[in-house]
């Protein structure tokens, strides 16, 4: 019998892709915010049934860090209540729930690379609405996976490496932030690697992320010499001169430690991945 998989957020950046990584073994169901109101429980409960998936992935959120400081309240109501939705119906379905997660549950203080045992703490009001996710998920479920991962990037949606391109394109100077540390992450790699861990059965915890870590000036570097984009000057700031209402964790770095001993996986360099994303764009034109 073909499994069956759900994936909330199925529209977005990584639900496309994990759509995609899914596709082979797999039946898939996906769930758009149209077709699965997630901060709806009645209606979350409803889809789910129908759907009867042995497996949720749940990638739907709100992920406008800044816009959730504006609006607390949306953030909690999708990223946390939105969160025990899913968990609940979930659970009514008896199915196991995958709930992607991010770096910004903790504070950014630690020294070295976070691991999934590190204690989160979040300092802002996205970080804060994630981890409500987190909780929820552990509280209703006993079989479930978190995956927390950072900095992405990938086809199909607003990112990082679109943006210095386009930047780059209209000025000869772009100026970026250097006083915060983490590991881009490419969403054909995560969603390949979701696809891994729901494939072993082994629950738990897991940090995915590409290998590597930079700043976001050392990342727009690299982005600007892989593209060829030739006499830009990118100029370091602090993020104090930004002003932006949401305070961003100092060092993000998450290690893939989990990954690495149960799935025996390790995630391939960030320049690899982001020299194979920019190979993509360049032939789909």
């Amino acid at each position: 019998m073909t499994r069956r998989v759900l994936i909330t957020g199925a529209a977005g950046m990584l639900g496309r892709r994990l759509v995609e990584a899914f596709e082979s073994g797999w039946s898939v169901v996906p769930a758009t915010r149209r077709d699965m109101d997630v901060t709806d429980l009645d209606a979350s409960r409803r889809f789910v049934k129908e759907a009867a998936p042995h497996v949720v992935i749940h990638a739907a959120a709100y992920t406008d860090v800044d816009g959730c400081e504006k609006d607390p309240d949306r953030a909690r109501r999708t990223n946390g209540i939105g969160t025990r939705n899913v968990a609940i119906a979930t659970r009514d379905s008896g199915a196991d729930l995958l709930y992607v997660s991010s770096d910004f549950v903790f504070d950014g203080t630690q020294s070295g690379a976070y691991h999934e045992w590190d204690a989160p703490r979040p300092i802002s009001v996205y970080g804060e609405s994630k981890l409500w996710g987190e909780h929820f998920v552990r509280d209703l479920l006993t079989r479930f996976w978190i995956v927390r991962t950072q900095w992405v990037f990938g086809p199909d949606g607003k990112n990082f490496v679109d943006t210095i391109r386009t930047r780059a394109g209209t000025t000869g100077e772009l100026h970026v932030v250097n006083d915060q540390r983490g590991s881009p992450t490419y969403t054909v790699d995560l969603a390949s690697e979701i696809r891994r861990i729901v494939d072993s059965g082994g629950h738990g915890v897991y940090h995915v992320s590409n290998g590597g870590e930079c700043t976001w000036h050392e990342f727009a570097v690299e982005i600007v010499k892989q593209a060829g984009l030739k006499n830009v000057r990118v100029l370091e700031i602090g993020s104090a001169e930004l002003a932006r209402p949401a305070r961003r964790p100092t060092n993000s770095v998450l290690a893939n430690t989990h990954l690495e001993l149960t799935i025996g996986r390790h995630m391939r360099p960030w320049r690899d991945a982001l020299a194979h994303y920019l190979q993509q764009k360049t032939e789909s034109k």
